[in-house]
This record gives C-alpha cells, structure tokens and sequence, in this order.
C-alpha cells in the first residue's frame, strides 16, 4: 500500500477558567465558528463545534503527522485571545481539557450528542457529564483505579 489511509477522530471537552458562565448566547456561535475555523487553519477538520456557557466540545478529524495536544495547546490560546479582545476582557479556559478517540461508526452519535448540549445541560451538569465521558471512554479520575471496576459488563 502506498499511501497512509487513515480515520482519527477525537471528541474534545474543555471548561472556561473556574467553570464560569463566561459564553453568552450572544456570541456562542461566534466562538464555536471560530474554533472550527482555527481547527481548519491548522489542517484539521472542524466536524462539529457545540456547548453552552462553560464549556465547548469538539468533534475533529486530524492528520496522522499532527499532534492533538499541540492543536488543543494553539487552539485554546488563540480562542482565549479571540474571545477576550473581542467580547470579555476576564475570558480564558481551564487547563487541560478531555480528548477521546472515536471510531468512524460512532461519529454520527457524537454529532448528534454536541449538537443538543442545551438539552442535555437541563439534565446533567458539566461535573456529571465530564464524570460520565470519562468512565466510558475507561479513564480513571485517581490514578491507579479502574474507573469501571464494579459495572457489570465492564464499560458501559
């Protein structure tokens, strides 16, 4: 085979600084566009931007030679930027942020997941929702424990 066939998609969560309620409805779209198109500026693919006040989740599709962290790293820093220059002069993100690898098939229900964050957010708070991404994706909040250890059936 002489070319590199490849299929990376990662669901990304990070919070704003202290999980304030810093993205006001008035220019969510905005920040969510220009997150997608800082992803296409560095060669990703942008599939889907969503979240609501305190948070962002991403959809996106890399390259096999880029690295997501140094993605997340300049994607977080020029938004920060954007986002405090143009609407909020205390705007900034949380350190650190969830990635999770997701398979072609499942891409769709990811979609669809982001896509409703509104929803969603009338049910669970960012706390439980991060909680739950986290145990089914089989990463540990305390190092050393088997986030599934006791779930009948392993991960759910």
């Amino acid at each position: 085979m002489g070319s590199t066939l490849y299929s990376l998609h990662y669901h990304v969560v990070f919070s704003t600084k202290d999980r304030r309620p810093l993205v006001k409805s008035t220019w969510q779209h905005a920040l969510h566009d220009y997150i997608g198109g800082t992803i296409r500026g560095m060669q990703g693919v942008s599939e889907i931007v969503g979240g609501v006040e305190d948070h962002v989740h991403i959809l996106m599709s890399l390259k096999t030679s880029t690295n997501p962290s140094e993605i997340l790293r300049e994607l977080k820093k020029a938004s920060s930027v954007w986002a405090a220059q143009k609407h909020d002069p205390l705007f900034g993100w949380q350190d650190g942020y969830g990635i999770f690898s997701v398979s072609w098939t499942h891409c769709p229900s990811v979609r669809r997941y982001i896509a409703q964050q509104a929803e969603h957010h009338r049910k669970f708070s960012y706390s439980e929702e991060l909680k739950r991404l986290l145990n089914r994706n089989g990463v540990a909040l305390e190092p050393g424990v088997c986030p599934n250890a006791g779930i009948p059936g392993g991960m759910q």
